[in-house]
């Protein structure tokens, strides 16, 4: 019998993710977040919860594919917990979305109008694009599960 729980399915996820570049992901969600607002401002429509929202949404893909683009790096558990990943896309692709869920919820909550409900809406559509790009993007690196890196 080789089923795994769902609990075993998130530690493999999270072991995955223990190697990601968070620093390049973090630069990379902020020089996005600055940029969108910068140029937002400079047009005359600056929406900050937006720019937010699509550098939380870069951070995690960046964390996301990063974690997963060189799977024969790292130790022996983050070497097999990254083949998993390649393996089950949409299983991987489960706990970055949660995390875009989690961080821009209360950039939704707070900063926008939308009250609660409307806040969790937005923040759950940002994870469903989350993880349906780092899905795809998992998919595409699915062979790097079979070769040598």
């Amino acid at each position: 019998m080789n089923e795994i729980t769902r609990r075993d399915e998130v530690s493999l996820s999270g072991a995955a993710l223990r190697g990601a570049p968070w620093k390049a992901a973090a630069i990379g969600g902020g020089v996005v977040t600055a940029a969108s607002f910068g140029v937002g401002v400079l047009t005359g429509g600056g929406d900050l919860v937006w720019a937010l929202g699509l550098g939380i949404s870069l951070f995690a893909l960046i964390a996301a594919i990063g974690a997963v683009a060189k799977p024969h790096e790292g130790d022996r558990v983050t070497r097999q917990a990254r083949l998993w990943s390649l393996r089950h896309p949409w299983k991987f692709s489960l706990l970055p979305a949660a995390i875009t869920v989690v961080l821009d919820y209360p950039v939704q909550l707070v900063l926008d109008d939308e009250g609660v409900f409307g806040s969790a809406v937005q923040s759950l559509w940002h994870g469903a694009l989350v993880y349906l790009i780092a899905g795809i993007l998992t998919l595409t690196l699915k062979g790097r599960a079979r070769s040598g890196g």
